[in-house]
């Protein structure tokens, strides 16, 4: 039972977070600085802009490993896994939501000093942070008791 409630409470979490962060560049926020700007671009791939020729079908391939992940999750019954693998899934449901509803996936964060970085979101963050988790708890395995 505590594995289901951290894993949906973390994937709630980071969704709602993302989708309003989004809302907001969505609806006209911008900022720039000398460093970072904070724009609206859509990404119509996934990591600097990589399977963009898929077109619709992304979505659909994205999808099906997500659902993936989340049942090989339960199958493991490892507390340890449910709350990185929740913000993965929880990035990745968002970024998912924004193919379909607006064609490509939100992302607004650019960093430009000193050389040029793709543009991302807060779902990217948390989904990278997430993966290095559980690279760790994998590496150090005394870390996952459970």
């Amino acid at each position: 039972m505590r594995l289901w409630a951290i894993l949906l409470f973390s994937i709630a979490g980071v969704f709602i977070v993302d989708q309003n962060i989004k809302t907001l560049f969505v609806e006209g926020f911008r900022y720039y600085t000398e460093c970072i700007d904070f724009i609206l671009v859509y990404n119509k791939g996934v990591a600097f802009s990589m399977f963009a020729s898929l077109g619709e079908y992304l979505k659909y391939i994205q999808l099906v490993l997500v659902l993936g992940v989340f049942g090989y999750i339960i199958y493991l019954k490892k507390l340890c896994y449910a709350f990185p693998t929740g913000i993965i899934i929880g990035g990745a449901l968002s970024n998912i939501y924004d193919r379909f509803i607006h064609g490509g996936v939100v992302d607004m964060v650019y960093w430009h000093c000193g050389f040029d970085f793709a543009v991302f979101n807060f779902a990217d963050v948390v989904i990278d942070i997430g993966v290095l988790w559980l690279l760790i708890l994998n590496l150090k395995t005394h870390l996952c008791k459970n």
